[in-house]
């Protein structure tokens, strides 16, 4: 069965297992989330979940969202995202889910926004090579040039080509990471490895795409 939640990520640390071994683990808040809406094939084209997650002041949530909220019965929310599931049906609005959705040893899919390096060159950004830094070179950093010796004119730079600019702060999806432990009382769950995005940011843990290798 397909599943997700929404949670926050609450930074690194390590846990250690019965043979004493280290694991890095990202803790991620996850829940409890409520259910704000479901959408079928019938009424809006597509089977989806819309689930909301963290806590807002009222006075802070636009009319078109108070309406929102006032016909799901349900408090407002911080975070709201669409799930497409094939299993949507089986969720009702107002129900709360919490991170007992997922399982120890799970393999999960994490979501995110990854941080922001603001303007990069070409070689923080691509990974590009440097030129060499003799005083008799005129290009240390530099990426070059660009298209100057291509057919029909030349001069034109097509798009997509790698070129300094601004790094970071993209969706970013972490595929088959594991769940190393659940902690349910506190909502948490311990992802082996890195997901995206600062302290702070929301994430998306939906189930792999990708069961096996």
């Amino acid at each position: 069965m397909a599943k997700g939640i929404l949670g926050k990520k609450l930074g690194m640390t390590q846990i250690f297992t019965a043979e004493g071994k280290v694991i890095p683990v990202t803790v991620i808040e996850a829940g409890p989330n409520v259910v704000v809406q479901n959408k079928t094939v019938e009424n809006d084209g597509y089977n989806a979940v819309q689930l909301g997650f963290g806590a807002v002041k009222e006075k802070k949530v636009n009319k078109p969202l108070k309406g929102h909220f006032a016909k799901a019965n349900v408090k407002p929310v911080k975070f709201i995202r669409e799930l497409r599931l094939p299993g949507a049906s089986e969720y009702t609005v107002g129900q709360v889910l919490s991170a007992d959705v997922f399982s120890e040893g799970e393999l999960i899919d994490v979501t995110g926004t990854a941080k922001g390096k603001g303007f990069a060159g070409g070689i923080k950004r691509h990974n590009f090579a440097r030129g060499p830094m003799a005083h008799g070179s005129k290009s240390h950093r530099e990426p070059g040039t660009i298209g100057s010796r291509m057919s029909g004119g030349g001069g034109k730079v097509f798009k997509g080509k790698k070129l300094p600019g601004r790094m970071g702060g993209q969706k970013v999806t972490v595929q088959r990471l594991q769940v190393v432990r659940v902690d349910v009382p506190r909502n948490l769950l311990l992802v082996k490895g890195a997901v995206p995005g600062p302290k702070g940011s929301f994430v998306i843990v939906k189930n792999t795409v990708k069961p096996t290798k």
